[in-house]
């Protein structure tokens, strides 16, 4: 089932996680868009910088730490995924705690190992 996915914290940078899930993602043949610092490509997947108005997120994907997070709080929950992972190093119970009032379903896992083993 194709997954329309935001990747928050996306990198050009061929050896970061985030490209790395970018590339995973689109070879899953998920809809993928992006959210980083700099403007760019990744496997045929605009990085955009600006907090875009995307519809039908069904997964927000974050390779952010839980400070560089709070920017994106009220944006994360605006979009109304169905989830958010929370990829290691990113765990935030304080998002957590936010997400659950807001009835929003939120995972501490690796978008690759759930990718890899069928489990996205």
């Amino acid at each position: 089932m194709n997954k329309k996915t935001l990747v928050i914290g996306a990198s050009l940078k061929p050896e970061r996680y985030s490209n790395i899930a970018i590339n995973r993602l689109t070879s899953y043949n998920h809809d993928v868009v992006a959210i980083g610092l700099r403007e760019g490509n990744v496997a045929g997947i605009t990085i955009d910088t600006n907090l875009m108005p995307y519809k039908d997120i069904d997964t927000v994907t974050l390779y952010l730490n839980p400070q560089r997070q709070k920017a994106y709080y009220d944006y994360i929950i605006g979009l109304h995924p169905k989830r958010i992972i929370f990829n290691p190093g990113t765990e935030n119970p304080e998002f957590q705690n936010l997400l659950k009032q807001e009835g929003i379903y939120f995972e501490e896992a690796c978008t690759l190992v759930l990718l890899s083993t069928n489990q996205y």
